[in-house]
């Protein structure tokens, strides 16, 4: 369920000033409303330049996925923006990122932006996965969703996922390059998983299946990944969806479950074809 946004002249006038503390004077706030997770979510601009601030109040239970975010950010500047502070202030749990001038990514078919999309994928496949426990494995993620718990093999591996790559998640900036944001479910697992995450996401914005996977098919983690791997992930990754879409049947959950249950069906009959 979306959370209701607190605009900058909202929030106490004490973490208003701590937040001060660590972005300079503010000039002007907007709050931005793209985005579901995080009741603040402001861009201030500052002496120093614009900052953006999200938080959540400190006993919320997405407190959690800010803290993960919070600690991988600073192993992924290659492809995100920077994390510039953390503070926990009047019972609010705050963040501040480097703001990048830009644009959430467009997915549909005729979208100049896919190519830095899948780009930003295959950079991000070359960044180091750190050993972290707040990184999510395979297990965590799909273990309850697969038939057998063998197949989580054809998941795991040693490559840092981003696991989100809703079009809100991906700014495009000026010049055209991708940057991940909201880094809510890092995973370490096998790297074709990103690509196919993409390829759900693309369907759900127009594309063919046939197209969708045409636009992940030149990236080596998808190329070297078996048919059998990519088919126990659109299997599992149906499945959370569908469990997504029970507990809140908001139209896009619903939306995304059908998208990975066509995508998932859609591999099986190709498998079962060429048996």
């Amino acid at each position: 369920m979306a959370l209701a946004r607190v605009d900058w002249q909202d929030l106490p006038p004490h973490v208003r000033d701590v937040v001060e503390t660590n972005t300079g004077p503010v000039r002007s706030a907007r709050t931005v409303s793209a985005g579901k997770n995080s009741p603040v979510a402001l861009l201030l601009d500052t002496a120093d330049g614009r900052v953006f601030v999200k938080g959540l109040h400190a006993d919320h239970p997405g407190v959690v996925t800010q803290a993960r975010e919070a600690v991988i950010t600073k192993y992924v500047t290659a492809v995100s923006p920077r994390l510039l502070w953390r503070t926990e202030v009047d019972g609010w749990d705050l963040i501040g990122i480097e703001y990048v001038e830009g644009r959430h990514a467009d997915y549909r078919p005729d979208s100049p932006d896919l190519p830095a999309v899948v780009d930003v994928i295959q950079r991000l496949g070359a960044v180091e996965c750190p050993d972290l426990p707040e990184l999510k494995r395979p297990a965590h993620r799909w273990g309850a969703y697969v038939d057998d718990p063998a197949e989580l093999e054809l998941l795991t591996g040693s490559t840092l996922l981003h696991t989100d790559y809703n079009p809100l998640n991906v700014i495009i900036d000026r010049a055209g390059r991708a940057h991940l944001i909201d880094w809510a479910w890092p995973t370490r697992g096998a790297a074709f998983i990103d690509p196919c995450v993409l390829v759900y996401r693309l369907i759900s914005e127009g594309h063919s299946i046939t197209g969708a996977e045409k636009w992940v098919a030149g990236t080596p983690a998808w190329a070297s990944a078996s048919a059998e791997a990519v088919d126990v992930f659109a299997r599992a990754n149906a499945r959370v969806w569908e469990q997504i879409a029970a507990d809140d049947p908001s139209p896009w959950k619903q939306r995304m479950a059908a998208v990975t249950r066509e995508w998932s069906e859609s591999r099986r009959g190709r498998t079962a074809r060429a048996k």
